[in-house]
């Protein structure tokens, strides 16, 4: 008889309300397992105006990676660490061994380089050494800015855009960079890899992890 009791005792259900109650279960399990399956949301694409003007004002970073310099005839390669406050960035390079490892406070008025020897040099003594570890002067007032995927304000500049509103190739100061690859770090998209160059001289930035 339906809803009767069983040998047990207990009370069974007719065969509908067993339906019943399955059902609604059914169907929990079906949505919870298409909405494992949905891909997270894409990321806003922001008009290039509003992102330049947000990269320009980042005045604190860190970042870590790898830098490749060459000349056409020579090249070094090192780790690279690079701190930004404000109008100061400190930059340390680590190349195996120590050769050619060095570490590099530079502001708007005034650079210093401290050897892996433990000598340090102010100025154009320490422009003297860059160039002679790297095998020439990079522009670190404007690789500030570029490295963040902006161009400098301090100057003009022509800018090539992707489709998702980032940089993709900048010609400023007589520099040429080229941006291969971005990662999206706090809903903001940095660059993974760049390269520098102007005539045979080209630096290749590969950056590794990001903190703002």
């Amino acid at each position: 008889m339906p809803g009767g009791r069983g040998r047990d005792g207990a009370v069974a259900l007719p065969a509908i309300a067993r339906r019943c109650v399955a059902l609604p279960i059914l169907l929990c399990t079906l949505l919870l397992a298409a909405c494992a399956s949905l891909p997270p949301p894409a990321p806003t694409v922001t008009p290039w105006a509003q992102r330049l003007a947000s990269l320009q004002a980042t005045s604190h970073f860190e970042l870590q990676g790898r830098l490749a310099a060459s000349t056409g005839s020579e090249g070094f390669s090192a780790g690279l660490r690079w701190q930004q406050q404000d109008d100061r960035a400190t930059i340390d390079l680590s190349a195996p061994l120590g050769f050619g490892a060095a570490h590099i406070e530079q502001t708007a008025a005034d650079l210093q380089l401290t050897t892996s020897k433990g000598v340090t040099l102010d100025s154009a003594a320490a422009s003297d050494e860059l160039r002679a570890t790297l095998g020439f002067e990079p522009p670190l007032a404007s690789l500030r800015f570029w490295i963040l995927g902006a161009s400098d304000p301090a100057t003009s500049a022509q800018e090539s855009l992707d489709a998702q509103q980032r940089l993709a190739q900048l010609q400023q100061g007589g520099w040429k960079v080229e941006y291969a690859e971005y990662a999206l770090v706090q809903q903001q998209w940095l660059p993974r890899r760049l390269t520098v160059t102007r005539g045979s001289l080209r630096l290749r930035v590969v950056i590794d992890s990001w903190h703002l």
